[in-house]
């Protein structure tokens, strides 16, 4: 393979007379067009731990992102579409060996380590591939435009973040910092649906289309449930959110609910009891008994005598 170096080019976003100029002074060019005082003011100010947020989360230590996408990525293939026992046998050590690399660079709980978590992950790989097996299922039973099973594993965005999500909260189970929120919002980069990692979601789960749903961390969902575009289970808005870190501040679903495209479901005692339906666009902030219809009044087509007689003008026009 010809590289950069020995065809000559001059790096990205810099022109041929730059690189030639680097060349010539015997390495790149460095700190054109400042003085090196202004240069070393940036680094005084910018180095260091100070006292803002975002300072101190990087002095605290940040694992790489990119990791934990390649990990979750190799791990959702697995559990999705391998099969085989040869691929298994050869797969399964490298997911064990990556996910035990991550949790050495992140402050576990001190009742665990990153062998003990990485062996109960393992355990957990079959009840996982059961879980997203059986939303795949939910998909085809839930959507008439599905051709077959394979279509969904493949191409249904709620299965990708699905997926992502089984992964992230057995983790978050475990109180793993930082790595399953990475994996939740990779995947709500990837679909348009975020899933906290903290949800906890029961068998046989569907979501329609997906766009815009937001699933925050303290929701409990039953079996059977079935959500649509635009569904929000979030917290009621405060001003002090500090009060109420590890309290429940989203809703309850339980099982057999459907709630149909752009519902607002919020706060931490509303439940929705089983096999109750919620049409779309309401907005709920109190519990709703079992077997529930809850809609919003059907809109009404207002209009003045002036319009009419213009809507009735065009009419003719049209008509003529």
């Amino acid at each position: 393979m010809t590289t950069r170096s020995e065809k000559n080019l001059p790096l990205p976003g810099r022109s041929a007379s730059e690189g030639s100029r680097a060349r010539l002074a015997g390495g790149p060019a460095r700190g054109e067009g400042c003085s090196p005082e202004l240069i070393e003011e940036a680094v005084r100010g910018l180095s260091g731990c100070s006292e803002n947020a975002l300072s101190q989360a990087v002095c605290r230590g940040i694992v790489d992102p990119q990791k934990v996408v390649d990990w979750v990525n190799r791990t959702e293939r697995l559990l999705r579409f391998q099969f085989d026992r040869a691929e298994l046998r050869s797969e399964i050590p490298v997911v064990a060996e990556q996910l035990h690399a991550l949790l050495g660079e992140v402050d576990l709980p001190t009742s665990s380590s990153p062998e003990s978590i990485t062996s109960e992950f393992v355990a957990s790989l079959v009840g996982l591939r059961e879980s997203i097996a059986a939303d795949v299922a939910a998909a085809f039973d839930g959507d008439p435009a599905a051709t077959g099973y394979e279509e969904i594993a493949v191409a249904y965005p709620a299965i990708r973040a699905l997926s992502v999500h089984r992964i992230a909260h057995e983790l978050y189970r475990h109180q793993v910092p930082l790595i399953p929120r990475i994996m939740s919002e990779y995947a709500h980069d990837r679909t348009g649906i975020d899933i906290h990692p903290g949800a906890c979601i029961g068998r046989h789960f569907f979501i329609d289309h997906g766009t815009g749903v937001v699933i925050g961390e303290t929701t409990v969902i039953g079996d059977n449930v079935r959500i649509y575009q635009g569904v929000t289970l979030g917290a009621r808005s405060i001003r002090k959110s500090a009060t109420l870190r590890g309290v429940k501040r989203h809703p309850t679903v339980e099982n057999d609910v459907t709630i149909y495209a752009g519902a607002k479901i919020l706060g931490g005692e509303t439940v929705i009891g089983a096999g109750s339906v919620v049409g779309g666009n309401v907005w709920l902030t109190e519990s709703v008994p079992p077997g529930s219809h809850v809609l919003i009044d059907p809109p009404r087509n207002v209009v003045s005598r002036d319009e009419r007689d213009e809507l009735l003008s065009l009419q003719h026009t049209w008509e003529d």
